[in-house]
């Protein structure tokens, strides 16, 4: 289990299908199914939290707020800054657990004695674009939503690296990657954390079980002769991380050597000591 030193961020306790959060100064309550266990809530913060993700019977939910929570607000991870918000369907634009994953990549690039250029698929709000150009890389982010690109902009704005070298890509990450094979370009770090299930801008649907393998493979034949990493993340419950060094070990050690590593990352839980369970991680570097 692999976990993240934060300052701004701190899961501060679980219980009962739900978790107590404190991003910066504001606590939040949100659900989460794998918290299965019924300890006593003995944290104060549970009731001073300022607001409450609540679950609607028909799908979807709402926040219940007890302070008014600001439009935005930020925090920080090292030299990087992120733009947080209480989204619909429990998110803030920013999953804290990634924090192993950025100091990764950022310590492959720094150690990498040459320049680098990363693709950023699934880039989401942009964080693991921003800890590679904070590092000193070329990135290409590529994300389906419109609305995701921006906010890794405004987050690339208030770290201080907009003026870095990013091509920010509103696209199917499968088509783009086909597209940069015709092209002839060519990355030494990919970075991959596809949903479960999505849609593309046109409507494409994603499963992740059906076109996990030949999207990995696809991404395969864009890297450069001298690779450095390809880093694969999961959220889906039944893709185990033994299952995602095996692929990354199929595709990529027998061509390249190197090694491949994967495990689970996780939040340490400030009430118990424990470590949440956050996702699976796969490896395969130089």
């Amino acid at each position: 289990m692999r976990t993240a030193l934060w300052k701004d961020y701190e899961l501060v306790d679980t219980a009962a299908g739900e978790r107590l959060e404190r991003w910066g100064k504001v606590l939040l309550i949100r659900p989460d199914p794998q918290i299965i266990w019924e300890t006593p809530r003995e944290n104060a913060g549970w009731k001073k939290a300022d607001a409450r993700y609540l679950r609607s019977s028909s799908g979807g939910g709402h926040w219940e707020e007890w302070r008014k929570l600001p439009p935005v607000w930020q925090v920080s991870y090292g030299e990087l800054t992120f733009r947080i918000k209480a989204m619909g369907f429990k998110h803030t634009g920013l999953f804290p657990e990634q924090a192993v994953n950025w100091d990764f990549v950022q310590k492959k690039i720094r150690t990498a004695g040459r320049p680098v250029k990363v693709l950023n698929l699934f880039g989401y709000t942009g964080a693991a674009t921003l800890a590679c150009a904070a590092a000193g890389a070329q990135v290409c982010h590529v994300d389906a939503s419109k609305g995701m690109v921006a906010w890794a902009r405004e987050n690339a704005q208030a770290s201080g690296l907009a003026d870095k070298p990013v091509r920010w890509i509103v696209d199917d990450c499968l088509k783009f990657v086909l597209r940069e094979q015709r092209r002839g370009n060519f990355y030494d770090g990919i970075i991959m954390d596809p949903p479960s299930y999505g849609r593309g801008p046109n409507g494409e649907v994603w499963k992740l079980e059906e076109q996990l393998y030949g999207l990995v493979q696809e991404c395969a034949a864009i890297l450069s002769k001298q690779p450095l990493f390809f880093l694969l993340n999961s959220y889906t419950t039944g893709l185990s991380p033994a299952v995602m060094a095996y692929l990354l070990g199929v595709l990529l050690q027998k061509k390249y050597g190197g090694a491949v590593s994967a495990g689970e990352i996780g939040l340490p839980v400030t009430e118990s000591g424990l470590v949440l369970p956050c996702g699976s991680t796969a490896v395969w570097e130089e």
